[in-house]
């Protein structure tokens, strides 16, 4: 579990106070100032209070927790903040507050006088529905549910993306090059902006002087330009540091670009990059980066679950990617960033006891209390009855039929049918894509949407030009169509490697004349 208290700022808490936190935020010069929701949805402030940032409506700073009574039960699902600092965030409705430092109109509001109370971002915003925001030094950016930019505040490099270098005092959406386009992932460093576009596109603008933009020169845009170095690539998430950008692929790979004065960059060496460079990590494939535009640290989450860092660690500048003990990115921020301030809004679990599916799964597979076993490739499983009357129709029907304390199973593997019965328990499942199929299978022959749902985003994570042939005919067979969309569309991504490996020159007749004949209708086949 993410412990919050490994921030000093909420060092003074008492355990009980602490085990109640579900969502957490951590900002200022030097970590002093500080958010937390409770499992009540009652949000707290505490901290310095600078430029009124705490939103409590003064200027009094509190080393106790005051309740900021204006965001209680809004149900807050991205947070952001600037240097100032100016803090925004967006609801699970889609509405924007903003308040603290608009000595620059970061707030949105259409003046310069600072916000001390949380108030609604709504000139051109109360039509849409925001899901993420994002702050730089001095300025905003949001992203809406139907994919678009609205952006405001400090404008000196073009960081708003308006085409001119004038202040934006309120939302203005983000055109230009992001016409027409959906935008799924943004990101803000100190002066510039970044966005990921649903086809797996990037772009950037404001300050480039370090390269940040990945453009290959160091001329501030003030429109969003494409990384043209990046085609070909599908960009999944973006993260920025000070003046260094990473991006996460859809294979997981990360590239990074911009500042290296302490190998943030993770290249081995300490130059600056004006274009995307490869980041040899050595090690499982990645699926998280994180950084914050406030200090000079990367980190990166592997597969597996292991967590890297590299860049300013406390002192330190660590130029090649470090295996850490971690379990989370939010770790190494917390521990090794220069401010420790939370690189994300924190989302945390809490442990102060064993729930309902926590038993369960510990009961999974153990003989003590067992009431049924099924024999599969020679090894036993154990259950409870009850439980897989209740998880399963199937079972439902057929063990209300027979009372037999054994079932021998011969359709399925140990390994598929084992992670079924798992996942009964547990809803959740761990087996790698290739396994995943199998257990895809399984999960259509027993009509378990959810299951089927949750093995094909499995084989959505995993998927590699190796295996995506595979997966394609997988998910052909089994009518997953969602799936099925996916992996032809990373085929035709990477289709001169695709179509290199065995499992292509193995493929189905039929499955392959289909294959040329939408790819061709996709425009694959273009020069």
């Amino acid at each position: 579990m993410l412990e919050v208290g490994k921030w000093p700022v909420f060092a003074l808490l008492p355990p009980e106070d602490l085990r109640l936190i579900r969502q957490a935020c951590v900002f200022g010069s030097a970590a002093n100032e500080a958010f937390y929701v409770t499992v009540n949805d009652e949000v707290f402030a505490l901290g310095t209070n600078c430029s009124g940032c705490l939103g409590l409506g003064d200027l009094q700073s509190t080393i106790a927790p005051r309740r900021i009574d204006v965001l209680c039960g809004k149900k807050i699902v991205s947070l952001s903040y600037g240097t100032g600092p100016h803090v925004v965030i967006a609801t699970a409705d889609g509405e924007v507050y903003a308040w603290g430092h608009n000595g620059y109109s970061q707030l949105g509001n259409g003046t310069t006088n600072h916000g001390l109370t949380p108030a609604l971002v709504s000139t051109n915003l109360l039509s849409k529905r925001v899901t993420e925001v994002a702050c730089g030094s001095h300025h905003t950016i949001a992203l809406t549910d139907d994919g678009e930019v609205f952006a405001w505040g400090y404008n000196n490099s073009g960081q708003v993306g308006s085409g001119s270098t004038a202040n934006q005092p309120t939302p203005r959406r983000v055109s230009s090059c992001l016409q027409n386009k959906v935008v799924v992932n943004i990101a803000c460093g100190q002066l510039c902006s970044m966005a990921v576009l649903d086809n797996g596109e990037i772009y950037g603008w404001g300050y480039n002087c370090n390269g940040q933009l990945g453009l290959g020169n160091n001329g501030n845009q003030h429109t969003p330009c494409r990384i043209a170095a990046l085609q070909g690539v599908n960009i999944v998430q973006v993260a920025c540091g000070y003046a260094h950008t990473l991006a996460l692929t859809d294979e997981g790979h990360v590239y990074a670009w911009g500042a290296n004065s302490y190998g943030q960059l993770g290249t081995g060496n300490k130059s600056n990059q004006a274009l995307p460079t490869l980041i040899n990590t050595d090690k499982d494939r990645m699926v998280e980066v994180a950084a914050c535009h406030t200090s000079h640290t990367s980190a990166a989450k592997t597969r597996s679950g292991q967590v890297l860092m590299w860049g300013h660690c406390r002192g330190q500048a660590v130029s090649s990617p470090h295996l850490t003990h971690f379990n989370s990115t939010d770790d190494v921020f917390a521990c090794f960033a220069t401010p420790a301030v939370t690189w994300h809004l924190l989302f945390v679990d809490g442990d102060d006891h064993m729930t309902v599916a926590q038993s369960l799964k510990k009961e999974f597979d153990s003989p003590e209390i067992s009431d049924l076993k099924f024999l599969v490739d020679g090894k036993f499983i154990h259950v409870h009855k009850a439980l897989l009357k209740i998880r399963c129709e199937h079972f439902r029907a057929l063990l209300n039929e027979m009372d037999d304390e054994a079932i021998e199973i011969h359709q399925f593997s140990y390994l598929v049918y084992r992670a079924f019965l798992e996942y009964l328990y547990t809803d959740t499942i761990n087996l790698p894509p290739e396994d995943a199929i199998g257990l895809l299978d399984l999960a259509t022959f027993y009509r378990e949407t959810r299951l089927k749902r949750l093995c094909q985003e499995t084989i959505k994570r995993g998927i590699s030009e190796e295996n995506a042939i595979t997966l394609l005919s997988a998910a052909v067979k089994y009518e997953a169509r969602d799936l099925e969309d996916f992996c032809f569309k990373f085929c035709v991504n990477h289709l001169t490697a695709v179509t290199q490996t065995q499992a292509f020159t193995e493929m189905d007749h039929e499955l392959l004349k289909n294959f040329i004949s939408k790819a061709s209708r996709y425009g694959a086949f273009k020069n």
